[in-house]
């Protein structure tokens, strides 16, 4: 399915639902991103995706994680919540969803490098390469706040 991001678009269409989602700010020892090139827009992004009933928010990190990428992670702190009603996000299928993304910081733990129908490609990314990179600005506004260290919460899963 393929989808139109549409931020601080006063012509967006009005959003109809909404999901909880995560993202994953994940960095390997030698300080390199995680990051996918996504199906459905064509975009770099963090790993992440929607939360599914019977599942905790932390299960959801870790399983789209792995789905996405084949990285096992383990959850380290949130660095945000992402609720902008300015951000939505329009599927071919009708739904227009409002943005409700929670980030977390993890650190790898296992697996390896794999793509799923959700990722054409899923690289290491040095932070000093990301400015050539398609990047979504809501997606690069959680990467720089995930990148910082100072931007922490304690998770509690």
């Amino acid at each position: 399915m393929s989808r139109i991001d549409h931020f601080q678009n006063p012509n967006a269409p009005r959003a109809n639902s909404v999901v909880p989602s995560v993202t994953a700010v994940v960095r390997n020892a030698g300080g390199e991103l995680l990051l996918i090139h996504k199906t459905d827009n064509d975009l770099w992004a963090l790993p992440g995706g929607g939360h599914e009933i019977g599942e905790s928010v932390g299960e959801t990190v870790v399983r789209e994680v792995r789905e996405e990428t084949g990285i096992e992670v383990e959850i380290e702190a949130v660095t945000g919540l992402y609720t902008n009603p300015e951000h939505v996000i329009e599927y071919d299928d009708g739904e227009v969803r409002q943005q409700f993304s929670i980030c977390f910081r993890a650190r790898p733990v296992g697996g390896s490098l794999r793509t799923s129908s959700e990722s054409k490609e899923v690289r290491w990314i040095a932070p000093a390469d990301l400015d050539k990179l398609d990047i979504h600005p809501s997606m690069r506004l959680r990467i720089d706040h995930g990148l910082d260290d100072s931007r922490t919460a304690l998770y509690v899963g």
